[in-house]
């Protein structure tokens, strides 16, 4: 790595960056892709987009910048991915309490929800709830307008509390018309 640099310094920053900011850009990747292996994929390949680039864009903000290229290398692979079934080798390891069967239907279920739906308003909920991103930073990422990740991201959470329906824990069934339910200032619930 350092003859292709030409500046060990930069090759070892980066080496660090990997390894310090890796397993939290591999789950972001993961809640992109919905696939372990596909995420990593994902990953190498923004990684390797970074590499070239990194002495110009390590001085600034390079986790906002592989960011950026995991959500445009997601976005360029859709066409060609397949988004069919994914199967699971083993359940998850959950302590036994209420109905495991349940719980497990309402993660899979969900999870097929959020891979259906397109894929900027996967993106957005991944930058806006699970990267826990500003509006601005996540349309600065997507390359968009602060209003267009607000509608896209109202549009997602529709899509998700419909697909759940009477499924998802904090809606009364399909009288609620899936809405979730808003905690007042006294505590209370309310559907918004």
């Amino acid at each position: 790595m350092t003859g292709a640099m030409g500046n060990s310094g930069s090759a070892r920053d980066f080496e660090a960056f990997v390894e310090a900011r890796g397993p939290r850009l591999l789950r972001m990747a993961w809640l992109l892709t919905g696939d372990p292996h596909q995420a990593e994929d994902l990953l190498q390949t923004a990684l390797a987009k970074v590499w070239p680039k990194w002495p110009r864009i390590a001085e600034e903000h390079p986790e906002a910048y592989v960011r950026k290229t995991l959500v445009t290398t997601h976005a360029s692979w859709w066409q060609r991915r397949w988004r069919g079934e994914v199967p699971h080798g083993e359940l998850p390891d959950r302590p036994s309490t209420g109905d495991a069967f349940a719980a497990v239907d309402l993660e899979q279920t969900l999870a097929a929800a959020v891979r259906s739906l397109p894929r900027r308003q996967r993106a957005v909920l991944v930058l806006r709830y699970l990267e826990d991103l500003s509006v601005e930073e996540t349309a600065q990422i997507m390359g968009c307008r602060s209003g267009t990740v607000k509608s896209q991201s109202v549009k997602a959470l529709r899509t998700l509390r419909t697909a759940l329906g009477d499924r998802h824990p904090d809606t009364d069934g399909p009288g609620t018309g899936g809405a979730a339910p808003v905690c007042t200032a006294g505590g209370r619930q309310s559907h918004a």
